[in-house]
């Protein structure tokens, strides 16, 4: 299991400490949040600060775009030492265009993740699963840290495991919103291979809540 804490939980008056907690723990990822405050209602991270955790850290780097034009966001992030750029499945006017940007992204040497929100079902994306090195299932609504898990998020996860194992697809599966032990472990068993998790990992131990999770 690859544990991606998020650093919209971290507490960037003690980042230095804090990163350096999670690469002890032993997680192999950081997941970063990008807002644009339009597709969806929040504002978070610019290009700036990942070029500074890049400078900071060798964790994988899981930049995460929640914006309404993906296609200028990726390169922008590719260009600041993005790892991986997942966008939204409801923010591309189609599948091509979904299929057009995962290309590109990992022409320029970066993986491609495709995400859906809570509302989307996991069949719009079933039968592009094989262009992407990761699908995220969103667990809560897309746009603020700290809410509850949503269930339904099982099912699409099992449905996304079933179509990669009997395909023999490479593409992982990561779960974001409302991650702790209890729904972790569920996640886990229903076939996600990453975790994100926020205000679990950065509120608590942070050695003790990755372990937890793995």
């Amino acid at each position: 299991m690859i544990i991606a804490p998020s650093v919209l939980s971290i507490d960037f008056c003690n980042l230095n400490q804090q990163l350096k907690e999670v690469e002890d723990a032993n997680a192999k990822w950081i997941h970063f949040d990008v807002m644009d405050g339009h597709f969806v209602p929040n504002l978070t991270f610019g290009p700036d600060i990942l070029k500074a955790f890049r400078k900071m850290t060798d964790l994988f780097l899981d930049v995460h775009i929640m914006v309404s034009d993906p296609v200028f966001f990726a390169d922008v992030f590719i260009d600041a030492g993005a790892n991986m750029i997942t966008f939204h499945y409801e923010a591309c006017k189609d599948k091509e265009a979904c299929i057009e940007l995962a290309r590109s992204i990992r022409s320029k040497g970066c993986k491609a993740g495709i995400s859906i929100k809570p509302n989307t079902n996991v069949e719009s994306i079933l039968d592009i699963v094989n262009e992407f090195d990761l699908v995220l299932v969103m667990s809560v609504e897309p746009g603020f840290g700290g809410q509850s898990f949503i269930p339904e998020a099982l099912n699409k996860i099992k449905k996304l495991k079933d179509v990669i194992v009997n395909n023999h697809y490479e593409t992982l599966i990561e779960v974001d919103g409302g991650i702790n032990q209890e729904t972790g472990k569920l996640c886990k068993e229903s076939g996600a291979d990453v975790l994100v998790a926020g205000s679990y990992v950065f509120k608590n131990n942070i050695k003790d809540a990755v372990a937890s999770l793995c």
